[in-house]
């Protein structure tokens, strides 16, 4: 795959699923900027203890991690002065599930297509930065979502898309030939924002597939 590789240098990245500790089930969601606040009652909503994560310390005891749609360039720089980027990795790393919609998918790729900026490299994945336009071109479209038995609607702002994937990586959604959904070993992400839904599906999906609620 061509284009910029995330900041670890890295294409293929594989995660590694660990025994995760017993205890309540507490989610994280990445506090820095954009759909945190949607994120954490659609949780809440669900019975699940949601945790706004703004430093390392906060990653300690989380069952799983979302880093939510905002500006991908603007969370990554967040992340980088405040240790996050290598926090979030070692999270990952350790077996600690994320899911990543929208700049969340921007950030948890390997490589981009677009100007260099800092990448948690999570998904053996190239993305495609605001694939779909800008803001005006913004749409919503009903999609087929493997696994689930009716469509998901899908909101799109300032979209991003997945050009390639390596191995590893299970597409799960498309757009015509555009890659707006996959998932892998402890990880999820989607170009659109379930969030911004009244569906919780996509949110149920990631706490039983992904962190194995």
């Amino acid at each position: 795959m061509a284009g910029s590789r995330a900041d670890n240098g890295e294409r293929r990245v594989t995660a590694r699923r660990s025994d995760r500790e017993e205890g309540p089930k507490r989610i994280g969601v990445l506090a820095l900027q954009g759909d945190v606040r949607e994120h954490v009652e659609i949780l809440r909503r669900l019975g699940v203890e949601a945790v706004e994560v703004r430093s390392v310390e906060d990653l300690s005891g989380l069952a799983g991690l979302i880093v939510p749609g905002g500006e991908s360039t603007t969370i990554g720089k967040i992340m980088v002065e405040s240790g996050l980027l290598d926090g979030i990795r070692s999270f990952f790393y350790k077996g600690g599930p994320v899911w990543g919609t929208c700049a969340g998918m921007v950030l948890a790729a390997s490589a981009t297509t677009g100007e260099r900026q800092p990448l948690l490299g999570l998904m053996n994945a190239l993305v495609e930065r605001n694939g779909f336009g800008r803001q005006v071109h913004s749409f919503e479209k009903d999609l087929e979502i493997e696994g689930f038995e009716k469509p998901f609607t899908g909101v799109f702002i300032r979209a991003p898309f997945f050009e390639d994937v390596g191995p590893g990586v299970e597409v799960i959604g498309k757009v015509g030939d555009r890659i707006v959904a996959a998932k892998g070993e402890n990880i999820l992400v989607t170009a659109f924002h379930p969030e911004l839904t009244d569906d919780a599906r996509f949110h149920e999906y990631f706490l039983r597939e992904v962190c194995g609620l």
